[in-house]
């Protein structure tokens, strides 16, 4: 792999220049401020460099540090007998604050030459630029999704697929043994409905078309009859009983519904690029565990009886009265969750268990999580909920319910007509469908995760499909810009390798140096949403990225530049350029085109 050029220097823990090219610069600029200003030391020093505002690549603020002797005596001492070297070109003092330029011809040239190395000349084969070992020898099992077969799959387990496959693709590159978990909500008396339902109602031919939609319009009709009818509720608890108790008759058709519901699953996420380790679902955790979890919170004195059903007491965390047991004996989904936890812990013995659900649950996953650590577990305090809000207003144009491969049908079909204003364009596309398809999810993607992931937000279609302002379509037309670029200079092909390229040519350019650093900084963008678990700052930073790159293919021109050496250093910023928008894409489960 390509080494750098610059100057050794000190290490400071948790710093990985051979990942993170910033790094390096970042020690510099802590050596100098740590140098000047004993007995302030130089891991010290590096907390204390951030990245700049306005312009500025990174900004010292001189009072953190709390050393004696005012900002203005102390920036003195910084910058006396200060000249520039292969990591900073000049720092200037404002104020409380020192803020660095870094040496523009190193920060291209390093930027470049480790994104090149890690992306093809990577020691696993696979691109690693942004990825780190942070999780190295951690498991993680992430449970996210989570739909109830034969009810439609809503807006709400939309946002947990998007945000919930985005963290499994983020834990992997941070190195982490990742598990990921559909856990279906395939229990419960809505079965004993649609077994009454299904002797009325059901159709085998419509079951093997499409099982989800079969299932939920029987459901529909059930309900609708119990309206009417209470009996039908009494017959529906009694099958449900029976499913409960194991009775085989009870249970076959179950079987079969839930299989073919799992099939017609693993297709539709399959389109939005998300996939499960395993698929588990209520229906899977033993009546075990339940039985015991109870037992045990009874002995403790955590148990109320109320007119037969079974209550945990949480006044005194202010978390209220959770039922555990209902009167008829029959299970809820919080003895479920409980006992689902044990058996996943027995079985994975993870590090961490990620539970991606909506916010409105906050209650009850902190009931849940509460019990768990009031049980003893000492692996109760490794769970963590990561909730969202609502999406407000989203369903098909027409108004109707709304089921995942309707709103996914519906994308594709406006960006197909929008793709087809542009003949040329459209008759240059191999596969217009697939192009369309993956614009429209991209375009539901991007909206949901622009913003933090806790605010609500209004599904708009206009907004989603427009290709002006920051927008997925605007992202996927950005990487097929980029490469298009080898496509259209087929003269400066195969580039020289890194090391016979002359990157001093964009030293100058405002523009070649503003998209370096921002491709420098992937990496830390990558462990700041480790730490948040927001998507939304990954998005902001391929708009930005994709901002600066159109900002600068007037100036920085690649096709009719005489310059050979120009054109060809020029040419490797947009292919790295790409690279990188590339990865961060993918992290957030989208798939990047190469044509459109």
């Amino acid at each position: 792999m390509a080494s750098s050029t610059l100057p050794s220097l000190p290490h400071v823990p948790g710093t990985d220049a051979s990942s993170c090219i910033l790094d390096c610069f970042r020690t510099a600029i802590a050596k100098r401020v740590s140098d000047a200003l004993p007995p302030l030391t130089l891991d010290q020093a590096y907390t204390g460099v951030d990245y700049g505002k306005k312009g500025m690549d990174f900004t010292v603020a001189l009072p953190r540090f709390r050393l004696p002797g005012k900002p203005d005596e102390l920036a003195a001492k910084v910058l006396s007998n200060f000249q520039p070297d292969d990591f900073i070109a000049s720092i200037t003092h404002d104020k409380q604050f020192l803020h660095f330029q870094l040496n523009s011809a190193s920060l291209i040239r390093e930027v470049l030459n480790q994104i090149h190395a890690l992306t093809y000349e990577s020691p696993t084969g696979k691109p690693s630029y942004g990825t780190n070992t942070s999780g190295a020898g951690k498991k993680v099992v992430i449970e996210f999704s989570s739909p109830n077969i034969a009810k439609s799959f809503h807006v709400g387990h939309l946002r947990s697929t998007i945000i919930g496959a985005f963290l499994v693709n983020l834990y992997k590159t941070c190195g982490w043994d990742v598990t990921s978990l559909n856990y279906l909500g395939d229990w419960g008396t809505q079965f004993g409905m649609i077994a009454v339902g299904f002797e009325k109602y059901g159709s085998q031919e419509e079951l093997q078309k499409d099982a989800i939609k079969h299932l939920y319009d029987v459901y529909v009709k059930v309900s609708r009859d119990a309206e009417s009818d209470p009996n039908v509720k009494v017959e529906a608890a009694q099958f449900f009983k029976r499913m409960e108790d194991g009775d085989e008759s009870a249970l076959v058709n179950w079987r079969v519904w839930r299989e073919l519901s799992v099939k017609k699953y693993i297709e539709e996420y399959d389109r939005l690029n998300v996939s499960f380790d395993r698929y588990t679902g209520e229906s899977e955790v033993g009546k075990e565990w339940q039985d015991k979890a109870l037992e045990q919170l009874d002995q403790q004195g955590l148990i109320t009886d109320v007119n037969g059903a079974k209550l945990v007491d949480l006044e005194k965390w202010k978390m209220g009265k959770a039922v555990l047991r209902k009167a008829d004996g029959t299970s809820i989904y919080l003895t479920r969750d409980i006992a689902g936890a044990i058996e996943r812990y027995e079985k994975y013995h993870f590090d961490k268990m990620i539970y991606v659900v909506a916010s409105q649950q906050d209650l009850h996953l902190a009931q849940f999580f509460k019990i768990l650590s009031l049980m003893g577990f000492p692996w109760a305090d490794r769970l963590e909920h990561v909730n969202y809000g609502l999406v407000l207003g989203m369903s098909t144009r027409k108004g109707t319910a709304v089921f995942l491969n309707q709103i996914i049908k519906e994308a594709s079909s406006v960006m197909h007509e929008q793709m087809r204003r542009n003949e040329d364009k459209y008759n240059a596309i191999e596969d217009p469908e697939m192009v369309s398809q993956e614009v429209g999810i991209t375009g539901i993607k991007i909206q949901d995760m622009a913003a933090k992931r806790i605010n609500n937000y209004t599904f708009n279609w206009d907004r989603m499909l427009s290709f002006e302002g920051d927008t997925g379509p605007y992202l996927q037309y950005a990487h097929v810009r980029l490469t298009s670029m080898e496509r259209k200079n087929p003269e400066l092909l195969p580039l020289p390798p890194p090391s016979q390229i002359d990157t001093s040519s964009l030293a100058d350019s405002t523009h070649a140096r503003d998209i370096a650093i921002l491709l420098g900084s992937y990496p830390d963008v990558v462990k700041t949403a480790m730490k948040t678990h927001e998507p939304s700052g990954v998005v902001t930073f391929a708009f930005r990225l994709s901002h600066a790159i159109s900002s600068a293919w007037e100036t920085l021109v690649v096709k009719g530049e005489k310059d050979l050496d120009k054109a060809r250093a020029r040419l490797w910023l947009y292919l790295c350029a790409r690279d990188v928008l590339g990865a961060a894409m993918r992290l957030l489960s989208i798939r990047p085109l190469e044509r459109m």
